[in-house]
């Protein structure tokens, strides 16, 4: 969790949770319709009022603070349609406000402990930034940021996949979770975000900091995401790529302008990031929409783990909040604490055998 005030944010507000005004804000908010990204392009566009703000070689300026957080699951309902009722977005939203407003109410102080062997919990309301508002893509409210297969759902594992995934529940299997610490995941450790949103592809993680930076040259795009503050540097051209061998977290990028439209390439992705093999090549698109909006898309192609490519869009809007630095090593007991706590387990144990040997 990073050190910063969290704030929730999605379409056009940003709402510090900190603020006295949160329920109040948070209450006015909760109406029945639908706030779209394409609405506000268009309306811009039709007043004339907006256009697309560019750089001084002439691109689309995507520069600034952006969101990607919203109520939009990733995979679709089996028993959903493609898009929301206005009734059912109403619902969804209102849903936020209330565990808002439940979730900002002070705690007793006299409560006693939770039962033996029961969850504490991990954090309360006011560091999470679950999103207020669900996706909407030109002027659909989105059940599934996937979409394609046309089902809002990750395709089959292919064989290969199978076999990959088979493979690693055997290898663990050797050991106890807490054995030693590449064991843990990499969130945990933290190496990278859990979820994928620094990406490729660039997916909120629904819990919180799913929020990035981006600044341009005429030559580079950098993508830096408060989870982790994960940095991705996208070079602009067709220069050399890396060899197959050297894989960084985020892969290797390379981006080109069609149009209006910022195309981004990826590949050599490291093995253990989601969603990924060797093979895997990821294809995004950012498109500025609007004065606080940017279409995300992007298509994965990864023959090796799945049956199919999967595709999805994503609305990133503006945030006029601050990123600060995510400090996660400098917080993280809970890694030394699980290793530590599993030693002492096993010390125990060892001692209780020993003592029965005695007897």
């Amino acid at each position: 969790m990073s050190n910063r005030t969290a704030v929730v944010g999605q379409g056009h507000e940003v709402i510090s949770r900190s603020s006295a005004l949160l329920i109040a804000v948070l209450c006015v908010s909760a109406a029945p319709s639908v706030v779209s990204t394409a609405a506000a392009q268009n309306t811009a566009s039709i007043s004339g009022q907006w256009e697309v703000p560019r750089t001084p070689n002439g691109h689309p300026d995507l520069q600034g603070n952006w969101t990607n957080q919203s109520m939009t699951p990733f995979q679709r309902r089996a028993d959903q349609d493609r898009v929301y009722t206005p009734e059912e977005v109403a619902d969804i939203e209102q849903g936020y406000v209330d565990r808002a407003v439940r979730g900002s109410q002070p705690s007793d102080p006299d409560r006693p402990a939770p039962p033996s062997g029961q969850g504490v919990g991990t954090y309360n309301n006011v560091f999470f930034e679950t999103g207020s508002r669900v996706a909407v893509v030109n002027g659909e409210p989105r059940t599934s940021l996937i979409t394609y297969p046309s089902n809002g759902r990750l395709p089959a594992l292919s064989e290969e996949g199978e076999r990959r995934r088979q493979e690693r529940r055997d290898g663990r299997s050797n050991f106890e979770q807490y054995d030693h610490p590449e064991l843990r995941p990499l969130a945990e450790r933290c190496l990278t975000s859990y979820g994928s949103p620094a990406g490729p592809p660039m997916i909120p993680n629904g819990g919180y900091n799913s929020n990035y930076i981006i600044v341009q040259t005429p030559d580079h795009v950098m993508i830096m995401t408060e989870m982790v503050h994960d940095t991705r540097i996208i070079r602009i051209g067709d220069g050399p790529k890396l060899p197959e061998h050297i894989r960084p977290w985020m892969g290797d990028s390379w981006g080109h302008w069609e149009g209006d439209v910022l195309v981004v390439e990826t590949t050599n992705i490291h093995p253990l990031q989601p969603y990924s093999s060797p093979d895997m090549h990821v294809t995004e698109r950012f498109s500025r929409m609007s004065e606080d909006a940017i279409l995300y898309e992007f298509t994965v192609d990864d023959p090796a783990t799945y049956e199919e490519p999967w595709s999805g869009q994503i609305p990133m809007m503006a945030m006029p909040d601050q990123i600060y630095e995510y400090a996660c090593q400098e917080g993280n007991y809970a890694l030394s604490a699980v290793l530590s706590g599993a030693r002492y387990q096993e010390r125990v144990e060892a001692e209780e055998t020993n003592d029965a040997r005695h007897d």
